[in-house]
Formats: structure tokens, sequence, C-alpha cells
């Protein structure tokens, strides 16, 4: 792991770093040291690590909780390289989901290279953040909404570290299969007109999740208008399961 940068403000330690050629940010408390829980966050698509409602919540998690936080570019994102199966798939998807196509096959696709390259990449980045000396081994949560969840699903699914996940703005024809191994809390988010995850995909999740502990959050308004006070929530969750 090679930093690039470091900054702070507001008592938060941000850290930009480069983990063989997977760019990412981390943000600590201003001077901390020793273990703290830490969430792992995934970005949306057409997003980035450093997406502004990213950065707003990362930054709360740090100082209203004491957390570290851990973001990185999912591949064709920010700083990553174009991923020519990962474009191709995405492109697809975009043009079949406006035609009302069938997005079975691309489904299967995709979930595949998640599952071979991006839960592996995404276990090399905590293995390392975790080893430094003002992160440490403690609780790992899981946050990642839209393309977050379908990245999220499976590593939650994959890795025992972590505790405790807020995932929402997907379905079960994605994450279904990822979703029936997860164990663990989970908060759920819906919304309820969502353009571009139906309705029924969105509860079929909810109810393909194995954990005793879920809730759904269901809110009005389209697949980006998850109501701010839902910030709130996911702070109170991950302070109740990992603290």
């Amino acid at each position: 792991m090679r930093f690039a940068s470091e900054t702070s403000s507001g008592g938060v330690l941000e850290q930009l770093f480069l983990l063989g050629d997977v760019p990412g940010v981390l943000w600590t408390p201003l001077g901390a040291d020793g273990g703290r829980p830490l969430i792992a966050m995934g970005h949306g698509g057409g997003q980035d690590k450093k997406a502004s409602s990213m950065v707003s919540l990362a930054r709360r998690f740090v100082a209203e909780c004491g957390f570290a936080v851990v973001a990185v570019d999912a591949p064709s994102h920010g700083d990553r390289p174009e991923h020519a199966e990962f474009s191709r798939i995405a492109t697809e998807y975009e043009a079949r989901l406006v035609a009302g196509g069938g997005l079975a096959p691309l489904i299967v696709g995709f979930q595949a290279l998640v599952v071979r390259e991006i839960v592996p990449e995404w276990q090399t980045v905590l293995d390392a953040v975790q080893k430094l000396s003002h992160v440490g081994t403690g609780p790992v949560g899981y946050w990642g909404v839209s393309l977050g969840c379908v990245i999220g699903a499976p590593l939650v699914a994959a890795e025992p570290r972590v505790r405790a996940a807020v995932l929402g703005l997907s379905g079960a024809e994605v994450s279904a299969e990822a979703a029936a191994r997860i164990t663990v809390p989970v908060e759920f988010l819906v919304q309820w007109d969502d353009e571009r995850v139906p309705r029924t995909q969105s509860l079929a999740l909810f109810d393909a999740f194995a954990s005793t502990e879920k809730t759904l959050h269901a809110n009005p308004g389209g697949h980006g208008e998850v109501p701010g006070f839902e910030t709130e929530s996911t702070l109170r969750f991950f302070a109740r399961h990992l603290a």
C-alpha cells in the first residue's frame, strides 16, 4: 500500500492510497492509534470513491463514531483504468434497461466477474488497511447501495470480518444468491418509486437475506432520492453493531 497524499480537516485525516492498481481513500480520526471499527464503503454506478455523499457519510463515521472508513474505485470508475468486461456489461445493461430487454445473461456474467475479481480485491484492501496501526483489526461493517450493493452483497456473504451491512437500491435478480448466504444484521434501503429497480425485485432481495435481524427502510422517491434522515439511521445501526 502506497499513500499518495494526506490532508486533514475537522479532526478527520484523509489518505489517498494505491494498492497494486486499485486507488482508494482512507478516513481516520486525526492522531488516532490503536484498533477501531472499519467501514468499507461501495460507491454507486457512475460515481467514485470520493462522491460527495460518500465523503460526507465517511466523515461522520469518523468524527461522531471514531471509526475508520475505506473506499475504493470500482473497475472502470474514478481513477481506475478501463476494464473491458466491466464496461461492456455496464453499457449493454443500460441499453437493455432502456429498451426493456432481457437482463439475465448480463447479470450472470456480472455476478461471475464480481466473485472472481472484485471480492478478492476488496479482501486484499481490508487486509492491507487493517495492518495499519491507526486502524487495526476491529470489527468491519459494509455500506453500499446500487452498484455498491451489487458488489457488496457477495463480499458480505464471503467475508467473515463483516459483522453488519447497510445495503439497498438493488434487486433479487442481481443479488439473491449472495443474499441467501448473508446472516449478519442488515439494514436495507428501498426507494418505492425506483425507476431502475422494480419494487418487486427490491422486496424479493430483502426476503432473500438469511439474516435473523434485518430491517427494511422504504421511502417514496426515485433511485437517487434516498432521504437524508437515512444517514442518521445508518450511523445508529453501525454504532450499535460495531462499537
